[in-house]
């Protein structure tokens, strides 16, 4: 019965359907623990489906818990190079990637990244997760050349070892795009998002959140290439199917508003722009914790659009929202940081 209640979790999970793989995960889970030893690594591996989809959800907290009670009993039962043990810390350094604690993700990264290397082939596909969930740690710290060689080596090996289809191969087309994205590559980021959605088109159902990821990329691009009606329109499916698959207060909804907002305030649309960065301030404020860089993106972004409409004095309590936020958790020259105190120096020259 247990086993029965995972893998259905498992296809629920797929389909993006997580409240309801929740539950299944948690049936077999209970199961397990009435049958078997606290030790048995068939309940470690309740822990970790049960984490991976707390995290899925924005539960990071929680995720962080059970990955770490699947990790300790993996620790007690199996050999130090047992590829299990490495999913158990990469699952760890995905979460404290999540909360923005970077150093600490990427060595967690790296020990999973060691023991792969130690127990696979040069070309199995748990390789080109270590390497792509490293490139992202580079990526969130603006180091953009090692993020690009990381992911470069995370595609190399999907393209060998998965068919063209498989939506394992568009996450690394969509990690190379935002890279490129940031370097200001515009061409490079919209031909490998694109990419990522075909496939993902091929592969996923229509209201996967995955595709929602895919739409809010392109929408970005388009966006600092100046085609907003373009970027609107990709950035308004990401939230349809989002509404559809997701919490209401899940923070990838939130994404979508502020990335809405974004288009509306340089187009000019300043009411409504700030209508949907409220919306994803009061989304943030219910599920992120009272310090996330992502509050702080909120608050400034909220500011610019009260500078554009001649609200210094709001502008101006927003920046410094945004600031007191950055300098708990960014390096003192952060690129962020380092935009919310030049826009605060503006409106303070009002």
């Amino acid at each position: 019965m247990a086993f029965s209640y995972n893998n259905i979790g498992n296809v629920k999970n797929t389909m993006g359907n997580y409240a309801e793989a929740l539950s299944y995960y948690v049936k077999g889970l209970e199961i397990r623990k009435q049958s078997l030893p606290p030790n048995r690594t068939h309940l470690a591996h309740c822990y970790n489906n049960i984490g991976v989809v707390h995290a899925k959800m924005g539960n990071n907290p929680e995720a962080l818990l059970f990955h770490e009670k699947a990790l300790e009993i993996r620790q007690e039962s199996l050999p130090p190079n047992h590829p299990d043990l490495a999913h158990s810390y990469g699952n760890i350094g995905s979460v404290l990637h999540s909360m923005i604690n970077y150093s600490k993700a990427l060595s967690f990264y790296e020990k999973a990244l060691e023991i792969q290397q130690q127990s696979r082939p040069a070309n199995h596909p748990d390789l080109a997760h270590s390497y792509g969930n490293i490139g992202l740690v580079h990526d969130s710290m603006g180091n953009y050349p090692k993020a690009l060689s990381f992911h470069g080596k995370a595609l190399e090996i999907w393209q060998q070892s998965v068919p063209p289809n498989c939506p394992q191969l568009a996450g690394s087309y969509n990690n190379i795009g935002v890279v490129h994205d940031c370097m200001g590559a515009y061409v490079e980021a919209l031909s490998f998002h694109k990419k990522a959605l075909e496939v993902q088109q091929q592969s996923l159902p229509p209201s996967h959140p995955d595709l929602a990821n895919s739409y809010n990329n392109i929408g970005n691009v388009h966006n600092h290439m100046v085609n907003y009606p373009e970027a609107l329109s990709f950035h308004e499916k990401a939230l349809e199917i989002q509404h559809q698959s997701l919490p209401a207060n899940h923070p990838d909804l939130a994404d979508s508003c502020n990335n809405i907002g974004v288009v509306h305030n340089n187009m000019g649309n300043y009411p409504k722009a700030l209508s949907f960065h409220e919306r994803a301030l009061k989304i943030r404020e219910q599920s992120l914790t009272s310090n996330h860089p992502e509050l702080a993106s909120s608050y400034h972004n909220i500011g610019e659009v009260h500078r554009n409409m001649g609200n210094y004095s709001k502008a101006r309590t927003f920046y410094e929202h945004a600031i007191q936020i950055g300098e708990k958790l960014l390096p003192w020259n952060h690129f962020e940081l380092q935009k919310y105190r030049n826009d605060l120096a503006h409106v303070n020259n009002k």
